[in-house]
């Protein structure tokens, strides 16, 4: 029987019918624009002010701080990107910015249009273990460095980056840190407290939000030039009517995300540690960062000679959905771009499949799943020119 199983959370994840049933009424009962001084406007204010209380604690950020609202993850690391261009690089002559071989394309993407305006972007390798060495990060830096960007958790290994090092060689150097945390939120404890950022970015849909709304964090008293002009929203750091349903529901999933570390930590990763451990066992797959700290949901696996478009296409006639790595890169048949970066070769670099979890896989779908990927792989080995 076919049984459908979702096993691409580091893409998107399925709303929680909670976060559902907390933005409901403010579609069409509670309305107004936050901004307009009649009721229909003002009875937004306190679910709004829970909403952020809810984001505020779920990072630790102090009150002093901002966190802004931004519709996604993507608008918020290019407008650290893009503002610093005009903080820094225009106004302070610093023009110098490192990040990793491994970011998500909202930053690769970014650093290379602000290369086509003359902006010298370091971009650190990882090593064997799809991880990077901090003493790379120390040698790289520069009199004129304005920012390093560089990840929480990667979002197709899963492996964990040292960013409480990295936030401290930044202060020692005076230099400011901005971490995309998008794979990180609701997959650890994430506190803006315990680590030197200035900059830190989320997206709601990661962590069972809704889709189109996500935040970025300033550390009290650092300027970023606003992308959005036209209004006084949000202190006039980035205008536009704020989405109301969607920050509320935002809050409510950053509550739940961090509810639910304990379970992800423990159950989630009991789960894809025997999805992954099964995997291996059919012989000729290696897990990248396997032996890294990494986050407890995600597995980035190449298994030798089979393409990965040809698994994800047997994968998902068995009704099982999974990716070959971003969602946001998808329609590219490169090889994938870390299996690239740890040195593969240009064969292996072809066949990584990524396999990412959530609260609402269930052990009946890795039972289900570990079936199907025996059968595809027994399939696809039996035409395999290469193998």
């Amino acid at each position: 029987m076919l049984r459908e199983v979702y096993l691409d959370n580091n893409a998107t994840t399925m709303v929680d019918r909670e976060v559902m049933e907390v933005m409901e009424d403010y579609f069409c009962k509670y309305y107004g624009n936050p901004n307009s001084l009649h009721d229909f406007g003002t009875k937004t204010h306190k679910p709004l002010r829970k909403a952020f209380d809810q984001l505020y604690a779920g990072i630790n950020a102090r009150e002093e701080d901002d966190i802004i609202i931004t519709s996604c993850a993507t608008e918020s690391n290019n407008w650290v990107l893009k503002g610093i261009y005009f903080d820094e690089v225009l106004k302070n002559g610093k023009n110098h910015i490192i990040t990793t071989q491994v970011e998500h394309p909202a930053i690769s993407s970014t650093c290379a249009f602000l290369e086509d305006l003359g902006v010298e972007v370091t971009y650190l390798p990882v090593n064997d273990k799809a991880n990077i060495d901090v003493n790379s990060l120390r040698e790289a830096i520069r009199p004129n460095t304005a920012l390093v960007s560089i990840m929480w958790a990667n979002n197709e290994t899963g492996v964990i980056f040292p960013i409480k090092e990295i936030g401290e060689i930044c202060k020692e150097r005076g230099i400011l840190f901005h971490t995309d945390a998008v794979q990180a939120i609701g997959k650890l404890k994430v506190d803006v407290q315990d680590i030197n950022v200035d900059f830190l970015s989320f997206s709601a849909h990661k962590f069972h939000g809704p889709k189109g709304i996500g935040g970025l964090y300033i550390k009290k008293g650092v300027e970023l030039t606003p992308l959005f002009h036209g209004g006084e929203h949000m202190h006039g750091r980035r205008s536009g009517t704020l989405n109301v349903p969607y920050i509320i529901g935002m809050g409510k999933a950053m509550e739940l995300a961090n509810n639910y570390l304990d379970y992800e930590e423990n159950k989630i990763r009991e789960l894809r540690d025997r999805l992954e451990n099964e995997l291996i066992k059919m012989g000729d797959v290696m897990v990248i960062g396997k032996d890294t700290q990494r986050v407890p949901n995600t597995i980035l696996a190449s298994i030798r000679g089979i393409e990965g478009e040809a698994m994800l296409w047997d994968l998902n006639k068995a009704g099982i959905g999974a990716s070959t790595g971003s969602a946001c890169a998808s329609e590219d048949l490169e090889a994938n771009p870390v299996m690239s970066a740890i040195g593969a070769d240009k064969e292996l670099a072809h066949t990584a499949v990524r396999l990412s979890l959530s609260r609402f896989t269930t052990s009946e779908d890795i039972d289900y799943t570990i079936n199907a990927l025996d059968k595809a792989i027994k399939r696809l080995r039996s035409i395999s020119s290469s193998y």
